[in-house]
C-alpha cells in the first residue's frame, strides 16, 4: 500500500493514505527524519518525545470532551426547559462527539505501542466510529445553520417545522446519510502487516491503491468539509443580509433578541469547527497536488493538527457554558455550583406551546409592521 504521500514509508508501522478523519492512528515512526532507513539520534529522540507529547494530549482531550459532551447530553435530557429545537440538534452534535471521544484511548494505545494490539474487528469499528463523527459533526452544524436562517429569516413560516419532533426525525436523517457516506471506512477498514509484521490498521484500498485513496481523499474533502460549508456560508450570509435589512424596524421583540443569542452560539461553534479542522484538510490536499519534503518537525506539526481536530469536540462543551445562560445555568446546576429554578418545570403540551407561540409571533409582527407603516406616513 502506497503511504500517506507527506510521509515516507515507516519501517514499523503502515501509515495510511491521505484519511480525512485523521491519519489513522501515527506511530512514532523512527525513520521519519530522512528518506533512509539510518535517522540519526537526534531525529529519533525528537520524534520519540512527539509521540510521548501527542499520546498525553490524546488523553488530555479524552478526558475533557468525555466529560463535557456527557454533560451536555445529560442537562438536555434532564431539564425541559433545554428542550429546545436547537438544543436537540446539539444534542446530535454531543452524542457524535462522545463516541469520538470513545475512540480516541484505542488511538493513543496505537500511537504509544506503534501498533494494533486489538484485533480486526475492534479496528474496524473505531475506524467507522472515528470517520463517522467527522461526517456527522459537519453535517450537524449545517442542520443547525439551516435551522438559524429559517428562525431568523422566515420566523413565521418556519414555526411549523421547527418543531421538536422534526428535529428529532431530522438528526436521525443525519446519522443515515452519515452511515451511507461512511461505507468505504466500513469496508476497506482492515489490518494488515507493516514492516516488523506487526498489525497496522488502516484502510486496505484495493489496487490502484494511489487512485483509491486520491478519490477518496476527494470524496471526503468535497462531502465532509466543503459542500457542506459552503451551504453554512449561505445561510449565515442569507442571515447578515436580513438582520441587516430589517435592522432600523422598531419594536424588537424578546424572542427576536433570544434568536440572535442562539444564532450567535451557532456561529461562533461552527467557526470554530473551521478552525480546528481547516488546517487538516489543508495538509491533506497539498499530500495529493504535491510533493513535501518531510522532516520530524513537519510530521510533529501534522500530528498536531490531528489533535486538533478532536479537540474541536472538547470545545463545543466550553462554547455553550460561555455563550449560552440556559446551558450555563444548566451546568451550574447539575455540578451543584448554584441552585438555579425553573429548569425542573414539568414540560407542557407541545402544540398549546407552538399555538401560543405562533399567535404571539404574528402579533408582533403585526405590531412592528403597524408602527413602521405610521412612521412612514408621519415621514411622508
Amino acid at each position: 500500500m502506497d503511504p500517506w504521500p507527506l510521509l515516507p514509508s515507516p519501517p514499523n508501522l503502515s501509515l495510511p493514505e491521505p484519511l480525512y478523519y485523521d491519519s489513522y492512528f501515527p506511530g512514532n515512526e523512527s525513520d521519519l527524519g530522512s528518506r533512509n532507513d539510518t535517522p540519526d539520534e537526534t531525529h529519533q529522540a525528537f520524534d520519540k518525545t512527539s509521540s510521548v507529547v501527542i499520546t498525553f494530549i490524546y488523553f488530555t482531550v479524552c478526558a475533557v470532551g468525555l466529560t463535557g459532551n456527557t454533560l451536555v447530553i445529560y442537562v438536555i435530557l434532564r431539564y425541559a426547559k433545554m428542550k429546545t429545537v436547537t438544543n436537540i440538534y446539539i444534542l446530535n452534535l454531543a452524542v457524535a462527539d462522545v463516541l469520538c471521544m470513545l475512540s480516541l484511548p484505542f488511538i493513543a494505545m496505537q500511537l504509544a505501542l506503534v501498533h494494533w494490539p486489538f484485533g480486526a474487528v475492534l479496528c474496524r469499528l473505531v475506524m467507522t466510529v472515528d470517520s463517522l463523527n467527522q461526517f456527522t459533526s459537519i453535517f450537524c452544524l449545517m442542520v443547525m445553520s439551516v435551522d438559524r436562517y429559517l428562525a431568523v429569516v422566515h420566523p413565521i413560516k418556519s414555526t411549523k417545522w421547527r418543531k421538536p419532533r422534526v428535529a428529532k426525525i431530522i438528526n436521525l436523517t443525519v446519522w443515515g446519510v452519515s452511515l451511507l457516506v461512511n461505507l468505504p471506512i466500513m469496508i476497506f477498514s482492515g489490518l494488515m502487516p507493516n514492516n516488523n509484521q506487526a498489525w497496522a490498521c488502516t484502510i486496505v484500498w484495493p489496487e490502484p491503491q494511489e487512485a483509491y485513496q486520491t478519490a477518496f481523499m476527494f470524496y471526503t474533502f468535497l462531502l465532509g468539509f466543503f459542500l457542506p460549508l459552503i451551504v453554512i456560508c449561505l445561510c449565515y450570509l442569507l442571515i447578515i443580509i436580513k438582520v441587516k435589512s430589517s435592522g432600523m424596524r422598531v419594536g424588537s421583540t424578546k424572542r427576536k433578541r433570544s434568536e440572535r443569542k442562539v444564532t450567535r452560539m451557532v456561529s461562533i461553534v461552527v467557526a470554530m469547527f473551521v478552525l480546528c479542522w481547516l488546517p487538516f484538510y489543508v495538509f491533506n490536499v497539498t499530500s495529493v497536488t504535491g510533493t513535501i519534503d518531510t522532516t520530524p518537525v513537519l510530521k510533529s506539526t501534522f500530528e498536531f493538527v490531528v489533535v486538533l481536530g478532536y479537540a474541536n469536540s472538547c470545545a463545543n462543551p466550553i462554547l455553550y457554558a460561555f455563550l449560552s445562560d440556559n446551558f450555563k445555568k444548566s451546568f451550574q446546576n447539575v455540578l451543584c455550583l448554584k441552585k438555579v429554578a425553573g429548569l425542573d418545570e414539568a414540560e407542557r403540551s407541545d402544540s398549546r406551546m407552538e399555538r401560543t407561540r405562533m399567535v404571539n409571533d404574528v402579533t408582533a409582527e403585526m405590531h412592528n409592521a403597524a408602527l413602521l407603516n405610521g412612521e412612514l406616513q408621519t415621514s411622508i
